[in-house]
């Protein structure tokens, strides 16, 4: 018996033995997997989104969403934050001071500036300057001053105060000018455009997006700027970015010529012009205002030319997938209106009576391919609200 019970000891401590190993193993491997469980969970959380890619193919990095909602919003949409660091431009109220302000003023000189040929700066009573467009041509004038209303319609700021009135020496604007008037060679009785001259402008150049080895913009390519921009470069740099946004919409509308357009069609014979700051765009020093100079191409002369520059506008256009909500609203309005030519015809006779018998209306040749372009980019829109919007 004493044997028997040896044995039977030994079986069971050898069988408490096995079943602590077990134990052992079996607690060493829940622990493992429970670990590897909470490290995998760790790093999906951790670990950065996979690198987006833009619609060209390039890859792009990726953002956390507290970025996103500081830079765009809603996938196309330039975020709140940076809507409220963009410059205050000049809104409804001060286009109404000058419109006022020219009704009632006393011109004193006029001195060579503001631009080629005829052009030249106004001198006022008290100080003020303004720069007077003249043209033989009177489609340059309507160009530029249909294409401010229409500015005023998409409640753009980027456009100096303007105002169109009539070169009359019995005029109290005029009147003291006959001799200046003469050595200028204009021709009395001449509807002119006078702008609110405006100091400290610097020279715009045009962000490498558009040019021509990149030449497009969505939400990639802005948030991966935010990756490679010193955080105190960022918002002076998406604030230009969003008024360049509107500057292609701007000048996508009007056809005009005379910016980057003209730019890229001389890119090939001059592969540096991209580099040379853009024709008729200035920055204000004091607020970073992109100022939109010089439109008379827009709406006619522009429109004449499609044929042989259209596939530029284009090219901007096609593009350009990140826009200003307010912008976006107002093309959805128009889209859906169809008013445009309404507009702009009340907008000139409330604001030119004096000038109606020697100004033309908008042609409506010209106001039909406005509601085109309002459609093309309505239609660019919807595109990239299928391609980037988040829901």
């Amino acid at each position: 018996m004493p044997a028997y019970t040896d044995l039977e000891g030994l079986a069971a401590a050898r069988s408490c033995k096995k079943w602590l190993l077990f134990s052992a193993a079996a607690a060493f491997t829940v622990g493992l997997v429970f670990g590897l469980l909470i490290a995998a969970v760790y790093l999906q959380q951790a670990a950065p989104e996979p690198a987006a890619r833009s619609d060209n193919g390039s890859e792009y990095v990726s953002f956390v969403d507290n970025q996103k909602e500081q830079v765009v919003q809603g996938g196309i949409y330039w975020g709140p934050k940076l809507e409220r660091a963009l410059p205050e431009g000049y809104e409804r109220k001060k286009h109404a001071f000058w419109e006022k302000y020219l009704k009632g003023s006393v011109a004193v000189k006029l001195e060579h500036g503001c631009g080629r040929m005829q052009n030249r700066m106004v001198v006022f009573q008290d100080g003020l300057k303004g720069c007077v467009r003249y043209r033989q041509n009177t489609d340059q004038i309507q160009g530029e001053l249909f294409s401010f209303y229409l500015a005023q319609i998409l409640n753009l700021p980027n456009l100096a105060p303007s105002s169109v009135t009539i070169v009359d020496l019995k005029s109290p604007l005029w009147s003291n000018l006959a001799n200046d008037i003469s050595a200028a060679q204009w021709s009395n009785n001449k509807p002119v455009v006078v702008t609110q001259y405006i100091d400290n402008l610097l020279y715009a150049p045009i962000p490498p997006l558009f040019k021509p080895t990149e030449r497009h913009l969505n939400k990639y390519d802005v948030l991966n700027m935010s990756t490679v921009l010193p955080e105190e470069q960022q918002v002076k740099g998406f604030v230009e970015l969003a008024q360049w946004s509107d500057l292609i919409v701007f000048d996508y509308l009007t056809a005009n010529l005379d910016r980057i357009v003209n730019n890229l069609y001389n890119y090939q014979w001059n592969v540096n012009i991209m580099d040379a700051p853009a024709h008729n765009l200035a920055r204000r020093a004091d607020t970073d205002l992109l100022v939109f100079l010089d439109n008379e191409s827009g709406l006619l002369h522009g429109y004449r030319l499609l044929k042989k520059y259209e596939v530029y506008h284009n090219i901007l256009l096609e593009n350009l997938c990140v826009f200003r909500k307010s912008t976006v609203d107002v093309i959805k309005r128009l889209k859906n209106k169809g008013d445009i030519g309404g507009l702009l015809r009340d907008m000139f006779e409330k604001n030119s009576d004096v000038v109606k018998d020697l100004l033309p209306m908008l042609p409506d040749k010209s106001v039909k391919i406005l509601n085109e372009r309002i459609d093309k980019v309505y239609g660019q829109i919807v595109k990239c609200e299928s391609m980037f919007a988040e829901t």
